[in-house]
């Protein structure tokens, strides 16, 4: 994922916590604030220490930035996006996690609709 696509700051972040919406399933909950300013969609990703160490933290944020990579051409442009890792998606494939961050970002209505 391209470095100008990514939430580093913590004020961004708060800013979508306060201000944006949120959905969730049972692996993942997705924030999103809409900003105007924002050319196309950046993505932002927290993993407690409840859900394992280090290694387990990265290699889920790795697999959630690929996979946003891998679909990024779907994404609605203008948004903050910040995805919250639940213990759930631990256990997951890449397959698996594909489904439901797919599945949670159409519900949230992020995803653009084919013609």
């Amino acid at each position: 994922m391209q470095k100008k696509l990514r939430l580093t700051n913590r004020a961004d972040f708060t800013r979508v916590y306060r201000r944006g919406k949120s959905f969730a399933n049972h692996q993942f909950v997705v924030y999103w604030f809409h900003k105007p300013d924002v050319e196309q969609f950046r993505v932002g990703i927290s993993a407690s220490k409840k859900i394992g160490n280090a290694v387990v933290r990265n290699r889920m944020r790795r697999m959630i930035k690929e996979i946003v990579r891998k679909h990024e051409a779907k994404l609605i442009d203008h948004i903050d996006l910040v995805f919250i890792v639940r213990k759930g998606a631990v256990q997951m494939s890449f397959q698996e996690m594909e489904k439901s961050i797919l599945h949670v970002l159409k519900k949230a209505s992020l995803v653009k609709r084919e013609r």
